[in-house]
């Protein structure tokens, strides 16, 4: 059975996630650190793990698999999760893919040597917009057709 994953600390897109899963009938599981509300949908449940680095991330990647969705901004959990053979997303939308995590991992990895190396670093990703939103709802609503159709 297709299961939608978010790795929902922080995450701007949990209730256009869970549009897209009740409308499609899929469960969706929210996994945090705590401070979120469970939801009333039956179909979405809320799973709070101990706090620590990477509790919730090693939480999702041993659980998902093919046939799932996972979304995240963790560039190392997309990594993990796409070995499982899940799908994977980003909250503006983009698929990840083998193809494209390598390049991602290896940016991620070199903006955290430069961070370390300029203390008085400010830099932030750029603001999510509406326009994020939009082809968050439509990526996710496309693979999520795309895993029902596989099963």
């Amino acid at each position: 059975m297709t299961t939608l994953y978010i790795d929902a600390d922080a995450c701007p897109v949990k209730a256009e996630a869970e549009r897209v899963a009740t409308r499609l009938r899929v469960p969706m599981i929210l996994v945090c650190n705590g401070g979120l509300r469970p939801s009333a949908n039956p179909l979405v449940s809320l799973v709070i793990v101990d706090e620590g680095p990477d509790i919730a991330d090693r939480w999702i990647a041993e659980r998902c698999g093919p046939g799932d969705i996972v979304v995240t901004a963790d560039i190392v959990l997309a990594d993990r999760c796409l070995k499982a053979g899940a799908q994977v997303m980003q909250h503006d939308g983009d698929m990840l893919t083998m193809a494209n995590i390598g390049p991602r991992l290896a940016t991620r990895d070199l903006m955290s040597d430069i961070r370390a190396a300029d203390p008085f670093h400010r830099g932030g990703g750029a603001a999510f917009t509406r326009a994020d939103r939009s082809r968050f709802l439509q990526s996710l609503d496309k693979a999520i057709q795309a895993a029902l159709r596989n099963r």
